[in-house]
């Protein structure tokens, strides 16, 4: 597959991980990322390397179209558009606060969905483009204490499935890069008051090291960032497209266990973020 050859690439949630990584490598790879992030401090140091940067919540419909224009006013394009900005909390979902599932669902479902059709006209008129949606291995695995972030991108991977037929006769392809294990700092930043879960006032605080043990899953033995981004942009901007991109620690073995029976995966899962102690 021959690779996408010097693209303008416009890349949401670029303070750290992933999208930091995939900014550089971008730009490693001869393309022309335009990194975004909420607040331009966080990535000054992107702007230093010779990235081009913006300004972007995908939170805030002005910022969106603001951000669009000035890629455009730049670049006279945006070819590729890289959504990945997205955040996380841990926890029981009987006991989570519904700001913070609403939170997840708005940044990590609605954001996209908004970013997505800013970009979408440029790319229809031009009869070419390339949305690439980061999704999740747990998007297809549904694992205790992260019900919220499986929900969004589960709802990214079906939300990509239509936008591929509903974008191909305009040119427009979609990729939705399904990660495993890479390191990142949403185990932290997913982890902020998880301490209350270990109160007795929680119904769930005999499985409170499971709880624990389930946000810092994803970072036992992850692939390095660098590492991660290099294939993501050798991959998703090869042509043909692909459909799907699976790269990551356990990012063929997951999907395997989903497929297990329903009441065997169950069990499974139960007993390694510790429900069982609960009973």
């Amino acid at each position: 597959m021959a690779p996408l050859k010097s693209q303008v690439v416009l890349v949401t949630g670029c303070s750290t991980g992933i999208g930091r990584a995939l900014a550089r490598e971008l730009k490693i790879a001869g393309h022309r990322p335009l990194a975004t992030a909420r607040k331009l401090d966080a990535i000054a140091d992107l702007a230093g390397e010779g990235i081009e940067t913006l300004r972007l919540d995908v939170n805030d419909p002005g910022s969106i179209a603001a951000a669009v224009d000035a890629a455009i006013e730049r670049a006279g394009r945006i070819d590729v558009l890289v959504n990945n900005a997205g955040i996380n909390f841990f926890g029981p979902l009987m006991e989570m606060k519904l700001d913070e599932v609403r939170a997840v669902f708005e940044t990590n479902v609605i954001g996209l969905l908004a970013v997505t059709q800013a970009v979408f006209p440029r790319m229809a008129q031009q009869r070419s483009g390339r949305i690439v949606n980061v999704g999740s291995v747990v998007g297809v695995l549904p694992t205790p204490f992260a019900a919220a972030y499986c929900a969004t991108k589960s709802a990214v991977h079906m939300l990509s499935e239509v936008l591929r037929m509903e974008a191909k006769p305009f040119g427009v392809d979609v990729v939705v890069v399904q990660p495993g294990g890479v390191q990142s700092n949403i185990a932290d930043s997913g982890s902020r008051d998880l301490e209350r879960f270990h109160s007795p006032d929680s119904r769930y605080h005999p499985a409170y090291e499971g709880i624990r043990k389930r946000a810092y899953a994803s970072q036992k033995g992850a692939t390095p960032t660098a590492d991660f981004a290099r294939d993501v942009v050798r991959l998703s901007l090869a042509n043909p497209a692909p459909r799907v991109v699976r790269l990551g620690t356990g990012a063929d073995t997951l999907p395997k266990l989903a497929r297990m029976p329903g009441k065997v995966r169950d069990r499974i899962l139960s007993t390694r973020y510790e429900l069982d102690k609960i009973s």
